[in-house]
């Protein structure tokens, strides 16, 4: 009865050891988790940035009515979103979702131009969600004049670089 009890005392006394052995694996292991999906972060972004800027769609002005021409466009976003989710899955990431953000120029009422730039992005949302990307995947945000690419955007140029939307993941 003795060696049962010392047997169960040195086990209690030794569990937490162990568990506490295991700690700092778990936490090099994290980091390396961590470090890998930032890195796939990273690319699968700077592919999505690529692809808005190639990809831009044109709205007809002061609406968020795209233009005609956007079709074969809109594919090539949707099949970049689709092959960003193949990345991520590949790499562990079950947690995300894509950001498509409105920008305008600073032309006008800050308030009316955040409202069309969230307007502009939820249409390209809705045209990406009708080409397969979970809706459940995708926010829109409009951030109007917030963060021009170009300052000041005096001229018709400057401003129209400022009128863009941008994709992103978000983990």
């Amino acid at each position: 009865m003795k060696l049962k009890a010392l047997c169960i005392a040195v086990s209690l006394v030794a569990l937490p050891g162990v568990a506490a052995a295991q700690s700092p694996f778990d936490s090099i292991k994290k980091a390396a988790g961590d470090a890998g999906k930032a890195s796939v972060e990273k690319r699968v972004n700077t592919k999505l940035t690529d692809e808005a800027k190639k990809n831009q769609c044109s709205f007809k002005t002061g609406t968020a009515e795209l233009a005609p021409g956007c079709d074969g466009k809109l594919k090539k976003l949707a099949s970049a979103l689709i092959d960003a989710k193949k990345q991520l899955t590949a790499a562990g990431v079950k947690s995300y979702k894509f950001e498509v953000s409105g920008h305008t120029d600073s032309t006008g009422d800050a308030a009316k131009n955040k409202k069309l730039s969230e307007e502009r992005a939820e249409a390209i949302v809705k045209e990406l969600v009708s080409r397969g990307i979970e809706r459940g995947e995708i926010n829109a945000v409009g951030l109007g004049s917030e963060r021009p690419l170009v300052k000041p955007d005096n001229t018709e140029a400057k401003k129209a670089k400022n009128r863009r939307y941008e994709l992103q993941v978000r983990l």
